[in-house]
């Protein structure tokens, strides 16, 4: 597997991994995600042309994961990582995180922000688990509440999410 920033033809590539991945939340009563749209095709264009979309590749050259993230003053919060379900538990998840990691330990960005389903097995403990800890909603500053409005104007139910956070280490800078 090889990790890389996605490339402007691979915008598609990355709408049907979302959608493919988002399958999975039919089995845990979520059907509203599965059923969603995917994201849209100008805005993942507007990221790949920021560099703000890495891809896990396979040996044969195809794309079976992405980590979509931003910068955030302080942070790089991760919007979105998802993996084809017949890929899933190879720490390709874990391994697209830890390259955002790299890229801002370089950056000198000293933590990583995200916002998951706190039940979900796939989000808040696999998060857990890969060194994340929840931020406590009256610790969220004003863009992680815009980020929480943002959502909840989407429709995603916040009282089932969770923001969490993960500091940069000196481990990080090697990717």
């Amino acid at each position: 597997m090889s990790y890389r920033f996605a490339v402007p033809d691979e915008a598609e590539v990355v709408r049907a991994i979302e959608y493919e991945a988002a399958q999975r939340f039919a089995t845990v009563g979520l059907t509203g995600i599965a059923d969603a749209r995917p994201m849209n095709v100008d805005f993942v264009r507007r990221k790949i042309e920021a560099s703000e979309i890495i891809v896990a590749v396979n040996d044969t050259g195809n794309c079976v994961a992405f980590v979509m993230f931003a910068r955030l003053a302080k942070r790089f919060y991760i919007e979105e990582l998802d993996v084809l379900t017949t890929w899933s538990g190879r720490r390709i998840g874990a391994r697209l995180i830890d390259e955002v990691a790299a890229l801002a330990r370089r950056a000198g960005v000293p933590q990583l922000v995200l916002s998951t389903f706190r039940d979900v097995p796939w989000n808040a403990p696999y998060y857990r688990r890969l060194g994340f800890s929840v931020i406590e909603s009256e610790r969220l500053d004003a863009k992680l509440r815009a980020i929480r409005a943002a959502h909840v104007a989407r429709g995603l139910d916040e009282t089932k999410r969770v923001f969490m956070y993960r500091d940069v280490t000196a481990a990080d800078a090697t990717g």
